[in-house]
């Protein structure tokens, strides 16, 4: 806070020199427990190894980042840094401020946590830091619990900057900048003092962070039970959605009452949604990235969810579900749903090791092409293949504009600091996950579409995982073909 702030700050604090040494006083002793260790912890150690072995004898910074304010002095609730939380296993809202260091030995790295341990009750900050304070705020881990937990040794954040700075003209440092740019600011300043050039800093920094992403790719056995139990909880936010169907016409603003509810359970399930929810009825459904949610839902409407539970180690599910909010679909939906439905198990059956990853998204989008064409909605003389011809065609990308896919993990639209070659490009291998999401989308303005297609958008998402020999739906248990989910709405409204 700067000295202009703190004379502007109107906050009641009055406080007298007696209360302050009152105030520290009378507490029962803390407990001595000691934490067990993570279920992540050894699971982050194997991945700090293998990043190790790509930075010897280099000193390497993952920041978690810091609280950032949302308005005056309320600060948003902190999430740390997708690196660091792959790197040390913590998740949820752990650790604001606290800083990995991998710093170089002779056989490779040790993994140190600079960060703000309990502070004791008799010290000022425990009762004078209303951001950090334990009066305020609660308790933090001391040094002790944090290597308990992690398996990692702990140290005071106090200590970062002259830790850093140590050999740092003989020894490389790389920093994840986007972490926390005001601690990579300082950490330059170090770096170039020793000579070393801005843009040179910039580009190294780039390498590791880049390594770290693309390192997420595969996943490991704890991150892929961390995603079940994210796509767990999901359907537990859908199946409450689909309970209260039969009331969203008359909640009025019944978008926002499908996203508060999703919320509710998300918060209740994990720590969270893993992104704001999309919860488009009719029309808004045609508005790829309608997060407003404030529209009303009609009783002969479709209402689009595309929603995800964040687990509180920070792994989301992303799925979407198309409902029609009367229980079963229209005649026109019908034909629009099983069409979107075809295209999505194509694209399902092209998940498998030693395929492309590009090549779902070319399953899914040729039958897509294959119904629009169907129905005579491509220009005159242009065909599936004209259409599916990247340079001089697309022309179905009208009603079918996105991706139908994306890797899935710590973070929705994981691992996206990778090349397009190492992307989309690449070769997809047991252990990654993606989504596989195609859609159709017919504006209710769009006089190029069928007239009885016109205000309907469906979309259907999974999330899929690579198998040794082909694929597993890991969100298989929430029905996907139009019988199935008309069956699914009401055997939920019938419990």
């Amino acid at each position: 806070m700067s000295e202009k702030q703190k004379v502007a700050d109107n906050r009641s604090r009055e406080t007298t020199d007696e209360f302050r040494a009152f105030v520290k006083t009378g507490w029962s002793p803390r407990g001595d427990a000691t934490p067990d260790r993570m279920p992540s912890a050894p699971y982050a150690a194997v991945r700090r190894a293998a990043l190790s072995q790509q930075f010897r004898g280099e000193r390497l910074v993952i920041p978690a980042g810091g609280l950032k304010v949302r308005s005056n002095d309320t600060d948003y609730a902190f999430r740390p840094h997708t690196a660091f939380a792959y790197l040390t296993g913590f998740g949820a809202d752990r650790e604001p401020d606290a800083v990995l260091v991998l710093d170089p030995t002779d056989d490779g790295h040790d993994a140190v946590l600079f960060f703000r341990p309990l502070a004791s009750r008799d010290s000022d900050e425990f009762f004078d830091d209303a951001r950090f304070g334990e009066f305020w705020v609660g308790a933090r881990p001391s040094i002790a619990d944090i290597e308990a937990e992690a398996g990692l040794t702990g140290r005071h954040i106090d200590d970062f900057l002259d830790a850093i700075a140590k050999d740092a003209g003989e020894v490389v440092v790389r920093i994840v900048r986007d972490c926390d740019p005001q601690l990579t600011a300082q950490v330059d300043e170090r770096r170039v003092s020793e000579g070393r050039e801005k843009e040179n800093l910039e580009a190294a920094d780039d390498e590791l962070a880049h390594a770290i992403s693309l390192a997420r790719m595969v996943k490991d056995e704890h991150e892929i039970e961390q995603l079940r139990a994210a796509i767990a909880a999901t359907q537990v936010g859908f199946e409450a959605i689909i309970a209260e169907l039969p009331r969203l016409a008359e909640t009025g603003r019944g978008e926002r009452w499908v996203e508060g509810i999703f919320g509710l359970h998300a918060r209740h399930q994990g720590n969270g949604v893993g992104y704001d929810s999309i919860c488009a009825a009719g029309d808004h459904a045609n508005t790829l990235h309608w997060v407003k949610n404030t529209g009303e839902i009609a009783g002969d409407e479709l209402i689009l969810v595309d929603a995800g539970v964040e687990v509180d180690s920070l792994y989301t599910a992303d799925i979407t579900r198309t409902l029609p909010v009367a229980g079963t679909f229209s005649d026109a939906q019908a034909e629009i749903y099983d069409a979107v439905y075809a295209a999505q198990q194509a694209g399902i059956a092209a998940v498998k090791p030693g395929n492309a990853f590009s090549d779902v998204h070319a399953a899914a989008i040729r039958v897509i092409a294959e119904h629009l064409h169907a129905w005579g909605l491509l220009p005159e003389g242009i065909d599936v293949e004209a259409t599916l011809d990247k340079e001089h065609g697309q022309y179905h990308r009208r009603w079918m504009v996105h991706g139908t896919s994306h890797h899935l993990g710590l973070d929705v639209h994981d691992c996206a600091l990778a090349t397009r070659e190492e992307y989309k490009d690449a070769e997809l291998r047991p252990g990654m996950v993606l989504t596989v999401e195609p859609g159709l989308y017919f504006k209710a303005d769009d006089e190029l579409a069928p007239e009885r297609f016109r205000g309907f958008g469906i979309r259907i998402e999974d999330d899929v995982l690579v198998t040794n020999d082909g694929s597993e739906n890991l969100s298989a248990g929430m029905p996907r073909d139009r019988a199935a989910v008309e069956a699914w709405i009401a055997g939920v409204q019938a419990r």
